[in-house]
C-alpha cells in the first residue's frame, strides 16, 4: 500500500516535516482556502504541490475536491458549479495528481457528539451518542420538524440525558455537532445551519441520489478521459442527521451509483470507519463486490455499542475484522497489480499532545500509532502469504 497521511495545509499545526518523520511517502491534502465551487487553478495546485515537494513528500491524493451545495440540490447555479468542477479536474490532471476524493453529504461533512471521549487508558477518542444528538437537535438547535423525527421515548431519554449536562457541556455539544468543514476552524452558527437546512426541504434520499447520479454523469466521463479516479467517501455517520437525506451509507447505495454510471473513474473511497459504523455492511463482501472500483483506502476501526452509540477504537481492535480486511485488500492489489493509497484514518489523542490545537481525530501520535500497526499487519500478512505460496 502507498502509505499516506492527511495534511490540512500551511495552517495545520502538524507540519509536513512532522509527517515525513512518520515514514510516509505521500500526502493527502486539498486547497482549503479556495471557496467551494470555485475553479482550482493550475498555479494554485502547483504551488501546493511544490510546498509538499520541498518537504520531501508527494501530493498523492486530493481530499477533498468539495461539491457545492447547489450541485447536491440541483438548484441555483449548479450548472456553473459542475462546469467549474470539470475544469478543476482538467487542471488537476495537468498537474499529475490522479486520485480525487469527494463526498455528497448535505451541509455537514461529518458529525460526532463527542470529540474527547476518554478511553480506559486515558486517551481521547471521537464518539457518536444518539441521545446526545437528539438532545442537540430537539432541545438546543430546536430544528423545525425535529420533534416528529423521533419517538416519544427517544425524546424523553434525550431530555433526561441533557438534564445531566452543565451549561458548558451543552455549549461543547453544540460546537461538536456543528463543526465546520475539514481544514476550517469555523463552526456553523444555529442561524446558518437552520437556513441551510431550509434549502433541503422537499429533497429526500431518492432526489439526492438522482442529483448525485446526474453529477457523476457529467464529471465521471471527464475524469475517465483524463485517467483520473474519483473516490466517493461514504456518509459519516451512515444514517440521516438533522432530517437530511443520505445516499452513501450501505453497499446497496454504492451499487446504485456504480450501476448508473459504469465507468472505472466513478469509484470508491473504502472507509472502514464510516461503512463499519453501519451494522448491515459486510466490509469483506464490499471488497469482493467493488474491488476494481476502490481507488483510496481509509483504514480505521469502530466499536458499536448499545442504543446506537459508536466510538472510534484502536485501529486493530473493534467491530471491523481489520486483519481479514487487510488480507483481502492485499489479495486485491496483487490481482490488480497495483498499490492503493491508504491513510490511517483518525487516531486517539494522547496526553503528550493534549492542549495543542489540531483538527479532531487528526493528532500526530494517534495516527502514527495507527500507521505503525497497520504497516506491521500488512507486512506480516504479506510474509505469511509468501511463505504459504512457497
Amino acid at each position: 500500500m502507498q502509505q499516506t497521511m492527511r495534511w490540512f495545509g500551511p495552517n495545520d499545526t502538524i507540519s509536513l516535516e512532522d509527517l515525513r518523520e512518520c515514514g510516509i511517502t505521500g500526502i493527502v491534502s486539498a486547497l482549503h482556502h479556495i471557496p467551494v465551487g470555485d475553479i482550482w487553478e493550475i498555479e494554485d495546485i502547483q504551488q501546493h504541490q511544490q510546498t509538499i515537494a520541498n518537504a520531501g513528500l508527494k501530493w498523492t491524493v486530493i481530499e477533498s475536491l468539495p461539491v457545492h451545495e447547489d450541485i447536491k440540490r440541483r438548484a441555483g447555479n449548479y450548472k456553473t458549479y459542475i462546469k467549474n468542477y470539470k475544469q478543476s479536474l482538467k487542471n488537476i490532471a495537468q498537474c499529475g495528481i490522479k486520485v480525487i476524493t469527494y463526498n455528497f453529504m448535505p451541509i455537514l461533512d461529518w458529525v460526532r457528539t463527542h470529540h474527547s471521549f476518554t478511553n480506559p487508558d486515558g486517551t481521547k477518542a471521537l464518539l457518536y451518542n444518539p441521545k446526545a444528538f437528539i438532545y442537540f437537535d430537539v432541545f438546543l438547535l430546536k430544528r423545525p420538524g425535529a420533534q416528529s423525527d423521533y419517538s416519544e421515548t427517544q425524546k424523553a431519554d434525550a431530555y433526561a440525558y441533557g438534564e445531566q449536562l452543565s451549561e458548558a457541556d451543552k455549549a461543547t455539544l453544540f460546537r461538536n455537532v456543528l463543526l465546520g468543514l475539514p481544514g476550517s476552524k469555523k463552526n456553523f452558527t444555529a442561524e446558518e445551519i437552520l437556513s441551510l437546512l431550509d434549502n433541503y426541504k422537499g429533497i429526500d434520499d431518492d432526489a439526492l441520489r438522482s442529483n448525485l447520479i446526474h453529477f457523476l454523469e457529467e464529471v465521471a466521463p471527464v475524469a475517465e478521459s483524463l485517467d483520473l479516479k474519483l473516490a466517493i467517501h461514504p456518509d459519516d455517520p451512515p444514517f440521516s442527521v438533522l432530517g437530511l437525506p443520505r445516499v452513501m451509507c450501505t453497499s446497496k447505495d454504492v451499487q446504485a451509483i456504480f450501476d448508473a454510471v459504469p465507468l472505472n473513474a466513478n469509484g470508491l473511497c473504502y472507509c472502514t470507519g464510516s461503512f463499519g459504523a453501519h451494522p448491515d455492511n459486510d466490509l469483506l463482501q464490499m471488497i469482493d463486490d467493488f474491488g476494481d472500483r476502490i481507488h483510496f483506502l481509509h483504514l480505521r476501526n469502530v466499536t458499536r455499542e448499545k442504543e446506537g452509540i459508536f466510538r472510534e477504537s484502536e485501529h486493530l481492535h473493534g467491530n471491523n475484522p481489520i486483519a481479514q480486511i487487510m488480507e483481502r485488500l492485499i489479495m486485491l492489489m496483487q490481482e490488480r497489480q497495483s498499490s492503493l493509497p491508504m491513510r490511517p484514518d483518525h487516531g486517539f489523542l494522547h496526553s503528550i499532545e493534549a492542549g495543542k490545537e489540531q483538527y479532531p481525530g487528526y493528532s500526530l501520535v494517534g495516527r502514527l500509532k495507527g500507521l505503525a500497526e497497520l504497516r506491521g499487519l500488512e507486512l506480516g500478512i504479506i510474509h505469511s502469504i509468501k511463505n504459504h505460496q512457497a
